[in-house]
């Protein structure tokens, strides 16, 4: 474990990769709470390791709204292992994402994949394992692939907040790699309208963030012409129901409001490949 007491990490990363810091410091600042929706000490060890730049990436008005997005993610990578405990989970893009610290069954096989910097910087706080690798790779590539169907079935791929900053071209390319060569494995990908790609481009001017959002998506659904079938739509606002059940009550409170504001704005789907469709 770092030593949060000590002198701080100095990172240089790319515009997108630098983006990791901000689902980071929210689960972090989540972990904080007396009630947090989830529990994430391992985030909380390394935004306090890491000098970063707190004023670009630190917690804002969006905090809520990664944390749900997170969430939402685990209760559906976790009813995946309850029914393949020994499957393989491959988190692209993966930042400093701690999923496998909260969803380990002592048996999932897991691969974190993202651009070299990032990997490097992963690795100062996290190892590989008999279970467990990183790879330094983008998701452009097709090399890793190949790495991924070493590792045994069925497969859950998860892209969250990565897939946004790619050409839509580039992130369509990436989505019918997977569903041709793991057909059958489920896919968590968000979503965000051209509206909101806009807001997010006045927002980081701004904040002085070179990083921009590029793909906009309007319907989900449209994914299914890239060998993809849409299993679950939900907006980061509704929640599935097995998360809503156990949702902290300011969530409870803050998600109806939110909901008529931001409904169509932050959507998540689940798919599965489907080489029928491809």
């Amino acid at each position: 474990m770092s030593d949060t007491n000590g002198p701080k990490h100095r990172v240089r990363l790319g515009p997108v990769q630098e983006t990791l810091f901000i689902p980071l410091a929210a689960r972090a600042r989540e972990s904080a709470r007396k009630r947090p929706l989830l529990r994430d000490p391992k985030a909380v060890e390394m935004i306090g390791a890491i000098d970063y730049a707190s004023d670009k990436y630190g917690p804002g008005p969006g905090s809520a709204i990664t944390v749900l997005r997170t969430a939402i993610v685990d209760t559906w990578v976790r009813a995946f292992l309850a029914e393949h405990p020994a499957g393989t989970v491959v988190e692209i893009g993966t930042g400093l994402n701690t999923r496998f610290e909260r969803v380990d069954n002592g048996t999932v096989h897991w691969i974190d994949l993202d651009l070299p910097d990032t990997i490097e910087l992963r690795r100062r706080f996290f190892t590989d394992t008999e279970r467990r690798r990183m790879i330094a790779a983008s998701v452009l590539d097709e090399d890793w692939l190949g790495t991924v169907e070493e590792s045994p079935g069925p497969y859950f791929f998860v892209a969250e907040g990565v897939l946004v900053y790619l050409p839509e071209e580039e992130a369509t390319q990436a989505l019918t790699r997977i569903a041709r060569g793991f057909p059958g494995a489920l896919v968590a990908v968000d979503t965000y309208p051209r509206s909101l790609l806009e807001k997010q481009h006045q927002q980081a001017v701004k904040k002085n963030m070179e990083a921009r959002w590029a793909w906009a998506c309007d319907d989900p659904r449209s994914l299914e012409r890239y060998g993809l079938r849409a299993i679950e739509v939900t907006s980061v606002t509704r929640p599935p129901h097995a998360l809503r059940t156990r949702l902290p009550l300011r969530f409870r409170a803050f998600l109806p409001v939110a909901d008529r504001l931001l409904r169509s704005l932050f959507t998540i789907t689940l798919f599965r490949a489907d080489s029928g469709h491809a």
